[in-house]
């Protein structure tokens, strides 16, 4: 990955992690955030994957499809 489509792909999770509201709930604390990410990787890392995944896909795309409205 290029230098310049590796910071456009950084600058776009970080506003995900943004918009999800975690900066305000962790009060900006990047340990706490750091924390809450490893746990996800966690429960990725085990037999809960393909449930984890397609649960916070169907959430994720409806967050998408109802901000469109």
């Amino acid at each position: 990955m290029k230098r310049r489509e590796r910071t456009r792909h950084l600058i776009e999770l970080g506003g995900l992690v943004v918009k999800a509201g975690l900066v305000d709930l962790t009060d900006d604390d990047r340990a706490t955030l750091y924390g809450a990410f490893l746990s996800i990787s966690g429960k990725l890392q085990n037999e809960e994957r393909a449930n984890a995944l397609a649960l916070w896909q169907r959430r994720g795309k409806r967050a998408f499809e109802a901000e469109q409205e």
